[in-house]
């Protein structure tokens, strides 16, 4: 199968030919560049009207002269795929407009891809990956993504904007010009470490705070060699430390990473670091497939085409919005990134995202080990703050009524903390409604006494055992991303959190959400599932 994909969500009209057969794949691509500022959508629109026919001729021609295998009067591709969403609506409807136009002409399949999805797909396939977890950090857009029972679940993402376009608000700041990615990268080879934000939420994340943080030390006087320098730092470590939670909570162990910021040296370096430290397979594709281009078009539209994933015209209609979780996936079938049910870790020794823990009979040593990926003085702040805050609030959450492991020694030079054994299995590998209903009910009596998890994923819900001095209960664990707060909004992201890890894992997850919030309406604040309403719509493209 040859097919010819055309993209142009944003700034880059481009058009590609993938052969099947060869595995080859040909990009022709022409960039928009505003003068100053970032993106102008009718510009960029503009651009596209201008370089969409270009790039296909371009394609086209070197379809008909790369491969003899056809006649004359035989089109020179078997379908085309078009980038359907998400996007910048003015863009994607003058790719569409082409794509149609071209397929209506060729007489071949019209196939409507999903921009991010692409982004995923492109590396897996050029990875040889069955079931990976997928960073995807581009301009608009920066979320985990695993497959399973049929779709991409969103694993984690920005709650606030993409990693790129933050990048893009500082350095519009300091009077560059877009992209911004690449400024700051080659600024930051001369800089110094300062301390910025660092926001983690479960396997979400936010960049507003540290972009703000940004401006403020730039404004101050702070060097710009030493603001990019901590920028990279800090932002790339939040994406490398919730792909590591994402593995974790998954039980998978390949990850790729798509996307245009993809193509930064020490973002690649530090997930590289990561992989390498807890045994997984990490791979970024080549730069040409990285940003923004027609190739993972054309890779996935083949695959969709070969499912018989095709879409008539009058059904084409572009999305600007079009989330990766939307897209029924025809074209995989059996894998998950999702553990196996009933599977339990009885091992004396497991790792997690960012802890070892030995257990020896009824005690637990949970040790934060040193992140190489990390900068030594962020890695120390957070290695010795989360320590000291899950000893904490453990006790406290005790306190309030929540079951938690009782802390037996503190050892904060090494970051270790000794703690009762609790628990047969954590709920990744299976949860009841009977169990998401007690989680429910533990977060809101957490909340009432103002403490918020902070990480409370199925990971990090363990189901006692049976005949134990425990007798079945079930426990919540690692505190270590949590904090007092009296703030309603801090209240429903813990309960996001624990939702969107549900989402992510579960087959069938919304009894299983319906009786957390059923839960935590009987023991909690209804105000604080209202407010979850507003957070969940916070996603990108929700």
């Amino acid at each position: 199968m040859r097919v010819l994909g055309v993209e142009g969500t944003a700034w880059c009209a481009s058009a590609a030919v993938f052969d099947a057969e060869t595995d080859a794949v040909f990009i022709e691509s022409d960039p928009y560049e505003p003068d100053s500022g970032g993106i102008h959508p009718r510009e960029a629109a503009e651009h596209m009207g201008d370089a969409i026919p270009r790039v296909i001729e371009t394609a086209l021609g070197h379809a008909r002269e790369e491969y003899d295998d056809r006649g004359d009067d035989e089109p020179p591709v078997d379908a085309v795929a078009f980038s359907r969403g998400p996007g910048l609506g003015p863009c994607l409807r003058v790719v569409a407009t082409a794509a149609r136009a071209l397929a209506q002409t060729l007489g071949v399949p019209l196939v409507g891809v999903n921009h991010m999805v692409a982004h995923l797909e492109i590396g897996r396939h050029r990875a040889g990956f069955d079931s990976p977890v997928c960073l995807n950090a581009s301009g608009a857009n920066a979320h985990l993504l695993g497959f399973h029972d049929g779709r991409y679940r969103v694993l984690g993402e920005t709650m606030d904007t993409g990693v790129g376009n933050a990048l893009d608000k500082f350095t519009r700041h300091v009077g560059w010009s877009h992209p911004g990615g690449p400024k700051i990268e080659a600024h930051a080879a001369d800089g110094e470490f300062v301390e910025l934000p660092y926001v983690v939420k479960g396997m979400d994340f936010s960049f507003s705070g540290i972009m703000s943080a940004a401006k403020d030390a730039y404004d101050d006087g702070v060097p710009v060699e030493d603001v990019c320098f901590a920028l990279q730092e800090h932002v790339f470590a939040m994406l490398t430390e919730v792909a590591e939670r994402a593995l974790s909570l998954t039980g998978t162990d390949e990850l790729v990473l798509g996307g245009g910021v993809g193509q930064n040296a020490r973002l690649r370096e530090m997930l590289a670091s990561m992989c390498e430290e807890r045994g997984a397979r990490f791979h970024a594709p080549e730069p040409r497939f990285l940003r923004d281009n027609a190739g993972m078009i054309a890779v996935l539209g083949a695959k969709m085409a070969a499912a018989g994933d095709t879409v008539a015209v009058a059904d084409s209609a572009i999305d600007p919005d079009f989330r990766p979780d939307q897209v029924p996936v025809t074209w995989r079938s059996g894998e998950s990134v999702a553990r196996v049910p009933g599977a339990s870790d009885d091992a004396a020794d497991l790792r997690g995202a960012e802890a070892t823990v030995e257990v020896r009979g009824d005690t637990v040593a949970k040790r934060r080990l040193p992140k190489a990926y990390r900068h030594p003085e962020l890695d120390a702040t957070l290695r010795r703050e989360r320590t000291v805050a899950e000893a904490r609030l453990l006790a406290a959450a005790r306190r309030a009524g929540v079951p938690t492991p009782l802390v037996r020694d503190v050892d904060v030079p090494e970051a270790t903390l000794t703690m009762q054994f609790v628990g047969a299995r954590d709920l990744a590998a299976g949860s009841t409604v009977d169990h998401a209903r007690t989680v429910g009910e533990h977060l809101a009596r957490l909340h009432v006494a103002g403490i918020v998890h902070g990480d409370p994923t199925t990971r990090n819900a363990r189901v006692g055992r049976d005949g134990a001095p425990e007798d079945g209960r079930l426990f919540l664990i690692d505190f270590g991303l949590g904090f007092q707060s009296d703030h309603v909004e801090d209240y429903a992201m813990d309960l996001h959190v624990f939702e969107q890890s549900v989402e992510g894992t579960a087959t069938d997850p919304a009894p299983l959400v319906a009786a957390v919030e059923e839960g935590y309406r009987a023991v909690g604040d209804d105000a604080v599932l209202d407010r979850l309403r507003g957070v969940e719509g916070r996603g990108r493209y929700r």
